[in-house]
């Protein structure tokens, strides 16, 4: 793959993830019946969004720190929620782990070797 679909698949899986989020917590299964402050857990991922869509090599690098959490909380609340809960858990790990992977991708294939430094000044 080459590093713009890195980037594709970055952006459109954390879109698709503050999408899921947003709507768990507002409407599909929230903690409290009406919604509940967890869908502030949506509005953290919306502060690496735009540096993903630019393409900004830092933001990649500490994004795939951030989203374990997003990993950890669906991982815990896929083994202990039931219901539709525990399948919107499900959704959000397998979009924490397309988000993280394709962001390790992304700073794989933008890293700047000693060989790539020395071809670029020539």
């Amino acid at each position: 793959m080459t590093v713009s679909r890195y980037q594709v698949l970055t952006s459109a899986s954390l879109i698709a993830l503050i999408f899921l989020c947003l709507a768990w917590e507002g409407w599909l299964a929230p903690l409290k019946p009406g919604g509940s402050w967890m869908t502030l857990k949506a509005a953290f991922l919306l502060v690496p969004l735009f540096g993903i869509l630019r393409g900004k090599r830092y933001t990649y690098k500490w994004l795939s720190l951030f989203i374990q959490f997003y990993l950890l909380e669906g991982l815990t609340r896929a083994t202990s929620d039931h219901g539709l809960s525990q399948w919107l858990a499900a959704g959000e790990t397998v979009l924490a782990v397309i988000v993280f992977a394709a962001c390790i991708l992304y700073i794989r294939a933008t890293r700047v070797t000693p060989t790539k430094k020395a071809a670029q000044s020539d």
